[in-house]
């Protein structure tokens, strides 16, 4: 049951609302308010998760401060990202996709025209925003935010600390009024890492002004790694010997003697690979990368520059592969058993892809955001 006494989170851009289980931390969190996703497929898995939860289904540039319930502590937007990640065209703000920000902080400011405007907000994006149009998305999203007289800080926070997933992603956190967060006097290791550090002295002296240094604690130690959360063999399909030379067959000598060094340990080993196409020379061609380190690559939608993701297994001299399942890709971001997937295995890696990892979301909640958000 939600608790009716916890702030209140309005979550845009929710896809199947991985990001309020996270602020929901366990009912010690915020409660989530509303929602709102352009996506009708994504927007099925959360009212299947979530039917509690208000849900308007559009384009954010569609909605008015009218169709916003009450008064949030805090608003969430995991905006898109494929015009701003490293594997995109880097297109930027401007970008069709990526410009719905815009759109969701038209809604803030008219929040805020009203007296409604949160204590917090958070931007969630992928790292690619530090860089993008040269600086300049990740300096105007800053700027908007310090001119509404909030405190801005950011973290760089990789799932790989809580999940056996590398997903590194940014937090912008935008905060102003009663409540207290704590700070630190320079940047901390590991959430402020060198690239962020490098974009925050590249920020004009009126957003490096209002900006903080938000202190969050150590992450915990990992203990659970990606053979841990697959399907026991017998119960997924293999690829054919056929299939699976032919996927193979597409390493570089990097990755081809990364799986021969895994066959000659003499032992079960477990790995992770994915298809992408990468530039030699004047030429594109699709590469398969593998990694052996206990870690999935980080999750993708299964269309665009990368395709869904492979297990590969190495034992006793044979090496086998299959396609990563939903349910393992549910897993790897955080996800219970009993949250409901999409029925279309392509649909559930979408949803997945395009998700924010529930534990990294949890900790940034417990660790930061709750501590800041004051209950009228």
């Amino acid at each position: 049951m939600p608790n009716r006494a916890a702030p209140t989170a309005f979550e845009f851009f929710c896809g199947g609302g991985l990001a309020g289980l996270g602020l929901e931390a366990g009912g010690r969190g915020f409660r989530i308010g509303f929602a709102n996703d352009l996506d009708q497929a994504k927007a099925r898995a959360f009212a299947a998760n979530h039917p509690a939860v208000p849900l308007a289904v559009g384009d954010v540039w569609g909605l008015t401060p009218a169709d916003l319930p009450g008064r949030p502590n805090l608003c969430w937007a995991s905006s898109p990202c494929q015009d701003l990640s490293l594997a995109g065209a880097r297109g930027g703000l401007e970008a069709r996709r990526s410009g719905a920000f815009w759109g969701f902080w038209r809604l803030m400011q008219g929040l805020d025209a009203e007296g409604r405007g949160p204590a917090v907000v958070v931007i969630e994006n992928v790292v690619g925003l530090l860089t993008s149009g040269g600086g300049a998305d990740f300096a105007a999203v800053c700027a908007a935010m310090a001119e509404a007289g909030y405190r801005v800080g950011a973290l760089e926070m990789d799932a790989a600390h809580w999940l056996p997933q590398s997903r590194p992603r940014l937090f912008i956190v935008a905060m102003r009024g009663k409540g207290q967060a704590p700070q630190a006097p320079a940047p901390l290791a590991p959430f402020h890492s060198s690239r962020l550090v490098a974009a925050q002295a590249r920020l004009p002296q009126a957003v490096r002004a209002a900006w903080a240094w938000w202190k969050m604690p150590p992450p915990p130690r990992r203990n659970s790694d990606l053979a841990d959360l697959l399907e026991p063999d017998e119960a997924v399909t293999w690829l054919s010997p056929e299939g699976g030379r032919a996927v193979l067959s597409l390493a570089a000598p990097l990755h081809r003697a990364r799986i021969e060094a895994a066959l000659t340990k003499g032992r079960r080993v477990v790995g992770a690979g994915f298809r992408r196409v990468r530039r030699e020379g004047q030429a594109k061609a699709q590469r398969l990368e593998v990694r052996f380190d206990g870690l999935a690559g980080c999750l993708r939608t299964p269309a665009g520059g990368s395709s869904r993701q492979y297990v590969i297994v190495c034992e006793r001299g044979e090496t086998r592969v299959r396609r990563l399942t939903g349910r393992e890709c549910a897993r790897l971001m955080g996800l219970p058993k009993d949250y409901a997937l999409p029925a279309s295995e392509t649909a559930a890696l979408k949803l997945m892809g395009d998700a924010v990892a529930v534990p990294v979301v949890r900790a940034l909640t417990e660790g930061l955001l709750r501590p800041a958000a004051r209950a009228d």
